[in-house]
């Protein structure tokens, strides 16, 4: 059984406030989608900034405007691969860390969950920056609703080469191997094993997408309200009857070619198109 965690607003007197996003797959602080998700997390801030001390905060802000917010959840595959040593992090990944870092000092409860390409995230992310990281699956209470999320790299148990792989590369041997490779050869490897992972993840977004309704709807008969995947970079929010209540399942869509996330606040879910916003 999931412990379930209780969400709650920062700030007692305002209605909680949460983002969740997935898959960037971010490598080169170069490419567009980078730039652009570097740029979305510029215009969300925490209660603790300086508009939120000024009275400023507003609703859910439009293009151009600051998005205060309590927590932010990261879905997994943020990051194409993931190794760190000691504080030294990939150089390319510096600047969307340190935006995360100015995040959390700003007031945002910053959530991981590892995916099939970025894992081993504890090390840096929970013991040197004190954000959360969650290996498999988390259990939230969202305003009454209990809501379960993780990547959604395991809701297909029927994948038994994936599966393998992932608990070799999960393991203590190969956590206490990579600590004997220098960081530069391990990031080339670490390139190797996301293109490995790819090939074994492979299969049609329709077939992920029923295997994933299934699961969802396993655990709505389990007590579950919602559901929330990243992994198919599929984004959609679809609505189920289960046990006489109105159940929610969103897959995160991505950062690639939709550029979407999720809002969750005191009306709801929202899944919402970064894109779409920059143009409205």
């Amino acid at each position: 059984m999931i412990p379930i965690q209780e969400i709650k607003s920062r700030n007692p007197e305002t209605p909680l406030r949460c983002i969740f996003l997935a898959d960037a797959h971010l490598i080169d602080e170069r490419d567009a989608h980078y730039q652009d998700l570097l740029q979305f997390l510029f215009q969300i801030k925490g209660r603790d900034s300086e508009r939120e001390r000024s009275g400023d905060a507003g609703q859910c802000a439009p293009p151009g405007r600051d998005m205060i917010i309590d927590h932010l959840f990261i879905l997994g595959d943020f990051f194409d691969f993931w190794f760190s040593r000691q504080g030294r992090i990939y150089p390319g990944f510096r600047p969307i860390v340190d935006r995360l870092i100015h995040l959390k000092k700003d007031g945002v409860t910053i959530h991981f969950c590892e995916g099939n390409h970025d894992f081993l995230m504890k090390p840096h992310f929970s013991r040197i920056l004190g954000m959360n990281v969650y290996e498999d699956w988390a259990a939230l209470n969202l305003g009454g609703r209990k809501t379960l999320i993780g990547h959604g790299d395991l809701v297909d148990q029927t994948n038994r080469q994936y599966l393998f792989l992932r608990k070799i590369l999960r393991s203590r041997p190969f956590f206490l191997l990579q600590k004997l490779l220098p960081l530069s050869v391990l990031w080339a490897l670490a390139r190797k094993s996301s293109l490995a992972s790819q090939e074994l993840m492979g299969g049609a977004q329709d077939a992920i997408m029923a295997r994933m309704v299934a699961f969802a709807e396993d655990s709505f008969h389990d007590g579950y309200d919602a559901v929330i995947l990243g992994h198919c970079h599929k984004p959609q929010l679809q609505e189920f009857v289960a046990e006489g209540d109105t159940k929610t399942l969103i897959t995160l869509g991505d950062w690639i070619a939709h550029y979407t996330y999720l809002l969750y606040d005191d009306r709801g879910f929202h899944l919402r198109c970064y894109h779409e916003e920059e143009k409205g």
